[in-house]
């Protein structure tokens, strides 16, 4: 197998391998080799959460996500959960809750994102970088779900994560 990387930038690595499959084929594939992420429910109060409406450009507008950021290297996951939450949000985390992994698109990228519920919120400082536009609002967890089914939340992570917290949360049957 060999790899060479075509672009470095701020989010991953752009690499070409040329790869032997298990069933015996040989391929040349492009993956982004991404460090990894996680994402936060944050709670309030029992049966309410923070949600962030936010500008992306790569969708053309604004979606309303968990808050979420990119591991910085050797960063585990939970520590960059709670620091993301606060640069987001302006709560910093008394207790978080690991609700999981996902893989986020595993026919092109390496990305993993942990998922996490964060309680006992105390007041933090908000840092939100220069290509951020984050409107934080609080929201009762049975109307995110009602979000999610009349689609005004379909942004991958939030929705595992809304559901996982949901669920450990008693708000989320299996039937």
């Amino acid at each position: 197998m060999s790899e060479r990387v075509i672009f470095q930038g701020r989010v991953g690595a752009w690499v070409v391998e040329d790869v032997d499959l298990p069933n015996g084929n040989r391929a040349t594939l492009e993956t982004l080799r991404h460090p990894g992420a996680a994402a936060i429910v944050p709670f309030t109060a029992p049966g309410q959460i923070l949600l962030l409406r936010q500008y992306r450009h790569a969708i053309g507008g604004y979606l309303w996500e968990a808050p979420a950021g990119k591991l910085d290297p050797g960063e585990p996951p939970e520590a960059c959960a709670a620091r993301e939450l606060e640069e987001e949000t302006g709560y910093r985390a008394g207790r978080l809750e690991a609700l999981g992994t996902i893989v986020t698109a595993p026919g092109f990228t390496d990305e993993r994102i942990w998922l996490y519920s964060a309680h006992d919120l105390l007041p933090g400082r908000v840092a939100h970088e220069r290509a951020e536009v984050i409107e934080v609002h609080e929201f009762p967890l049975v109307e995110a779900l009602e979000m999610i089914d009349r689609g005004e939340v379909c942004d991958a992570k939030t929705i595992a994560a809304v559901f996982q917290a949901a669920r450990r949360a008693g708000a989320v049957g299996l039937g």
